[in-house]
């Protein structure tokens, strides 16, 4: 999981780094200016949608640094980079990755209605309950 506390302290690095206000920030990576608010103060978590605007808006920006502070930030953009990651690194980013995907196909659920819900007991039983069993 991305710690938030983390992510808001790198997002505040950003924001000196570019020497940019909370709202110019969000006028360029195009979200609503309550929304850095709502993230700087903790009230919000960071979503996919968000991570993936700042990176598109800041190339600079390492998107595993961005969600984990590992990398570096400015990123070099060098493909070819001397020092390739590690296993470790390999291993951590395959997780990271698997988060984002994780956060995207919740999201994509938010937009469904639900029409069964099971639930299985240790016992080898289950209950199963529809929306039509009412």
């Amino acid at each position: 999981m991305v710690n938030t506390s983390d992510f808001i302290e790198r997002l505040e690095q950003l924001l000196k780094y570019y020497g940019m206000t909370s709202s110019g920030f969000a006028d360029r990576v195009e979200v609503q200016r309550s929304s850095i608010s709502h993230l700087l103060s903790g009230r919000n978590k960071p979503s996919l949608d968000f991570v993936l605007k700042v990176v598109k808006a800041f190339p600079e920006v390492n998107l595993y640094w961005l969600l984990n502070g590992k990398g570096t930030f400015p990123s070099d953009n060098n493909t070819n980079s001397p020092n390739p990651p590690n296993s470790n690194q390999a291993a951590n980013l395959k997780s990271t990755k698997q988060e984002l995907d994780n956060i995207a196909s919740f999201e994509n659920d938010l937009n469904k209605n639900i029409d069964k819900i099971v639930i299985f007991y240790s016992d080898g039983s289950f209950k199963a309950y529809s929306h039509h069993d009412k």
